[in-house]
């Protein structure tokens, strides 16, 4: 019994090095919110966003690290072989459930080797075209693009991002023949168009709305379900080719292992930042809506969009070159 009991006590201490951090300890120092995509970006800014007010709120800080690379692919590995104890934590995008079926290869599994935190929100896209296209329509732009097949563009910042997908659906529903003009960023893809090199883009509603006001561009279409606050009296897509539904959002997931007191703390305290009314406003500015849901709402939320993209991805043959 004595020997017992000192072999008791000697593995007390490593028995609570072994057990799943709670809620109610954490966090107790700074969490990294690894972004796995550029600078300057939708996902760096609303996690600096986030980030800050985290911070606020639970009184510990909340660092944002840009770890862009490889389609997402370099920083989302990171977190994925990070310690599952909620102080490595990955801000994602519909690049990653797009990249689930468009990089079959990559080293992780994104329900697999991960666990749904909380979403962040949803950003519509703007349909632009250049002012030298003679379409002031979807419905003008489609027949242009029938009676042309194959001799209009559209620009994306590459493959798989929202910007790229959001073209290949309109392709799809549409049953146009428009050819994809891959760039290393947003901003290249945006002076593509600008310039007239490429004809067409869907891109975030705040950027392109100005260059729509300045005429460097002309605004066809939202790509949401529903007309955008920013632009009232501009159709959506959808309003012309139905089903139609391609936006921007963005989510928080952590390390597959990840103890579910300290998710749904998370959780808890995402939602209650992302429905603060100064931030709801501030992002209303921007064209972003909060999306509010429990970690189990989010995890079905991603099963189900990348079943949706998968779908387009295999139907359209799409390939990474």
């Amino acid at each position: 019994m004595r020997v017992f009991l000192r072999l008791a006590a000697l593995a007390a201490p490593l028995l609570l090095l072994t057990l799943p951090v709670s809620a109610a300890d954490y966090p107790d120092r700074p969490v990294k919110l690894i972004v796995p995509f550029g600078a300057g970006g939708p996902a760096d800014v609303y996690a600096r966003f986030l980030a800050k007010y985290l911070s606020e709120e639970t009184k510990q800080s909340f660092v944002v690290e840009d770890r862009p690379g490889a389609g997402s692919v370099i920083g989302t590995d990171q977190v994925a072989k990070s310690k599952p104890d909620g102080y490595t934590l990955l801000v994602m995008s519909n690049t990653h459930t797009v990249n689930e079926t468009l990089l079959p290869n990559k080293p992780f599994e994104l329900m697999r080797d991960f666990v749904a935190v909380a979403s962040i929100n949803e950003s519509d896209l703007l349909m632009v075209v250049h002012p030298s296209v003679p379409a002031k329509t979807v419905q003008e732009f489609i027949d242009l693009a029938k009676k042309e097949p194959g001799k209009l563009n559209y620009a994306s910042s590459g493959p798989g991002t929202p910007y790229h997908m959001a073209g290949e659906l309109f392709k799809s529903l549409a049953g146009v023949d428009i050819v994809h003009v891959p760039h290393r960023a947003s901003g290249d893809a945006r002076n593509s168009v600008v310039s007239g090199t490429v004809q067409m883009m869907f891109d975030a509603v705040p950027t392109m709305l100005a260059l729509s006001k300045a005429g460097q561009v002309r605004a066809l279409a939202t790509s949401g379900s529903k007309r955008n606050p920013l632009t009232p009296d501009l159709p959506t897509v959808a309003e012309t080719v139905p089903g139609y539904d391609a936006t921007i959002w963005l989510g928080v997931m952590a390390p597959k292992g990840t103890p579910k007191e300290v998710a749904d703390f998370l959780n808890q305290h995402i939602n209650k930042v992302i429905q603060l009314p100064e931030v709801k406003e501030a992002w209303l500015k921007q064209g972003a809506v909060p999306m509010v849901m429990s970690a189990s709402e989010f995890d079905a939320f991603l099963r189900k969009d990348i079943d949706k993209w998968g779908k387009l991805i295999k139907s359209a043959n799409i390939t990474v070159q």
